[in-house]
């Protein structure tokens, strides 16, 4: 087999288990929430957790794909992801499981940051487009089998399981990546900016710290308050660091092509409107339908196999169809399915999801062939590390931020739906409630009031379920118009096959 292929094969994979894994832990949260006594703030750690190390070192893990070599970055974040992914599963609560999340997203990050661009490397002309819409059908079905394949591990063998598959998956795979991809570098690598890391990751880590604790702690206490202005201080300190540097992580000139914002903002959109809605999706489907992992896994299939679908469909009509009404058009599918979702009553069975199911799903199948195909294009192929680890970053952020403001609004809503209710209710329920469903608040109060705190525990659960789910459709149209408005062919870069990635070198560019 011709080595583009054997990278495409094996950056599918790693793709495959960095989406399954995020699908997965969704069916198994409430699991997870169960064993562990979790709270809804530690529950969103897991996602969050996850997702705020992989947005925080992904530009710098595209700038080390430059520098010491795609193939060897990609090979060490695996070689995290994989030890990580052992460590979440020995973890025993839910502490020590959301610092593992946070170092399999570090893995991650060099995983993620590097694939599109050892794609872009070795893949020109139509096999681009054939293997970019490849990656696209990867990344619908992660998201397709996820939920099914996290509902039979979750039940066969517990949650812990869902971690543990991917070490011997991941060994085989780098094994493979040092045998098989070839380690290009860029020709005049840049120095790390260690400064702009910093900021960047601090100040991302004091966002979702204050979003995801601003209700329990409460929005105007200090710790809150000086969490989202020291944010605030460390982003406009990570501008300014960046804008002074030589050798800048994040090139912010990038901004000023329409098209790279328009595909930032498609990404950004997509993740933080519907991907961060898995979540509660997931609570409402086992916590109030009171559905088994598996059961709730096999729901969300019209949802996820529509996906990977229509994934290399759209994926091959990009080289007759602007890549900016596939962004558009796919994203405002998504959110009119978000839509359709919307109206869900404390009486409602998981059907009333499924219109929504059905047309999220071929909008989400639309869309992520051409965010792929639109992050390279627009940036030069020395850069291409660095504009795969920008577009990630918006995917993660989207996830990250998605995840933890709907989630305020979210338990902002539950708790006062049940203050109206149930005036006198124990302290705590609402955060039961929004973490574990009604099934969770059944369980925790005397039989002879259970049926009364059911039933105002479904009703405020799918109150702050309607208002989040309306808040990420907005956010879906709004991220499709940008993606229409400003994406533009002639802001791509028109790139031509490197001596390096056709092997007119040496088959190994070691950086030393």
């Amino acid at each position: 087999m011709e080595r583009k292929w054997w990278t495409l094969l094996l950056v599918s994979i790693a793709t495959f288990m960095l989406l399954l894994d995020v699908t997965i832990v969704n069916v198994a949260l409430p699991d997870i929430q169960r064993e562990l006594h979790a709270s809804l703030s530690s529950l969103q750690w897991v996602v969050d957790a996850y997702s705020l190390m992989l947005a925080a070192f992904l530009l710098t893990a595209g700038s080390l794909g430059d520098r010491l070599g795609r193939r060897r970055v990609f090979t060490i974040g695996f070689g995290i992801f994989t030890f990580a992914s052992f460590l979440c599963g020995i973890a025993n609560d839910p502490t020590l499981l959301n610092l593992a999340r946070g170092l399999q997203g570090i893995g991650g990050a060099g995983m993620f940051a590097t694939s599109l661009a050892l794609i872009g490397q070795e893949f020109h002309g139509k096999d681009r487009a054939t293997a970019f819409g490849v990656w696209g059908a990867t990344v619908g079905g992660a998201v397709a089998v996820g939920p099914l394949i996290g509902g039979i591990i979750t039940e066969s063998f517990g949650w812990e399981w869902i971690f543990f598959l991917n070490v011997p998956i991941g060994i085989t795979a780098m094994v493979l990546t040092e045998r098989q991809i070839v380690n290009v570098v860029a020709k005049d690598p840049e120095p790390i900016d260690f400064p702009g890391l910093v900021t960047f990751s601090l100040a991302l880590f004091l966002l979702i710290f204050g979003l995801i604790r601003g209700n329990p702690e409460g929005w105007t206490s200090g710790l809150i308050l000086g969490c989202l202005i020291g944010a605030a201080v460390l982003l406009a300190a990570f501008i300014a660091i960046e804008l002074r540097s030589r050798h800048p992580m994040l090139d912010l000139s990038l901004f000023r092509k329409p098209a790279f914002n328009g595909v930032s903002a498609v990404a950004f959109g997509l993740s933080a409107g519907m991907f961060a809605m898995f979540l509660y999706l997931t609570i409402y489907m086992q916590g109030v339908l009171d559905y088994s992992p598996l059961e709730a896994g096999l729901r969300f299939l019209p949802l996820t196999v529509l996906g990977f679908i229509v994934a290399p469909i759209s994926g091959a009509l990009s080289n007759k169809i602007p890549i900016r009404v596939l962004l558009g058009t796919g994203l405002a599918v998504v959110g009119i399915g978000l839509l359709l979702m919307n109206g869900v009553s404390a009486d409602s069975g998981w059907t009333t999801l499924l219109g929504g199911f059905l047309v999220a799903g071929v909008g989400i199948g639309i869309t992520n062939p051409g965010i792929g195909q639109a992050a390279i294009a627009v940036v030069p192929p020395e850069k291409s590390g660095m504009g795969s680890g920008i577009n990630t970053t918006f995917r993660q952020v989207g996830i990250a931020t998605g995840v933890a403001g709907l989630g305020a609004v979210f338990q902002s809503r539950v708790d006062s739906k049940l203050s109206e209710l149930l005036p006198h209710a124990p302290s705590g329920l609402g955060e039961l409630v929004a973490s574990g469903g009604s099934r969770a608040a059944g369980a925790v109060v005397p039989a002879r009031i259970r049926p009364e705190v059911v039933h105002a525990s479904d009703v405020a659960f799918v109150s702050g379920f309607n208002e989040i789910i309306l808040i990420a459709a907005i956010l879906s149209f709004v991220g499709a118009a940008l993606g229409f408005a400003l994406v533009r062919s002639r802001d791509f870069v028109q790139s031509s096959p490197t001596p390096e990635a056709e092997g007119e070198v040496e088959p190994e560019v070691v950086a030393t």
